[in-house]
């Protein structure tokens, strides 16, 4: 139960309803994390602005399932489970065409230090990430030389801090207002072409 009030899509009215209307996914369902917001609609549609810019628009360079998989990642580190359980249902989602991958990486997310199947530059990333979780105040231009060093260029290596800060973000969002995923079907995405809302 979430530990403030929260209108619901059968409440809501005005702004709310309309924005509502945009975020809603088959079968009627807004993802709790996005219900969360309801007492100020502003917040809702900065929050879905920024998830999609990090991790659905179609000019992120890095591939989805691994920028899904920075978001799992995160999230284990967070402890936020909500977050965890939603975008590892986006990365199976993405590596259906790969038998067996998603399986080996998702357990390596729960590693003290994910190894192989990540290439050794997704390693490289993962460690930056965890750095940037654990010990942000610790990071420093060393930190971006390693990933440099281990091939990611500077786009990237922006793609992958902004999706390890958005998760900080909506961890806290999501484990400090008690969202859990109650009446939730998980894996809503929108398309990376058009924004519209599908299952994974």
């Amino acid at each position: 139960m979430p530990y403030i009030k929260v209108i619901s899509p059968a409440e809501a009215s005005g702004r709310l309803a309309k924005i509502y209307d945009r975020v809603t996914g088959p079968g009627g369902q807004v993802d709790n994390v996005l219900q969360i917001h309801s007492l100020r609609p502003h917040t809702l549609e900065g929050h879905m602005a920024l998830y999609k810019a990090v991790l659905h628009h179609p000019r992120n360079k890095l591939p989805h399932w691994f920028l899904e998989a920075i978001g799992v990642r995160v999230s284990l580190l967070n402890e936020c489970d909500y977050c965890a359980r939603h975008h590892s249902v986006g990365m199976e989602r993405h590596l259906r065409s790969e038998p067996g991958k998603f399986a080996d990486c998702r357990a390596q997310l729960d590693q003290q230090q994910p190894g192989e199947p990540f290439t050794p530059r997704e390693q490289a990333a993962l460690r930056y990430v965890d750095r940037l979780t654990r010990t942000p105040g610790r990071v420093g231009p060393d930190d971006v030389e390693r990933l440099r060093a281990a091939g990611l260029a500077d786009g990237y290596i922006l793609e992958i801090n902004q999706v390890t800060a958005y998760f900080a973000y909506a961890n806290r969002t999501v484990t400090g207002l008690g969202v859990d995923t109650s009446g939730e079907t998980l894996g809503l995405a929108p398309d990376d072409a058009t924004g519209n809302w599908h299952h994974l």
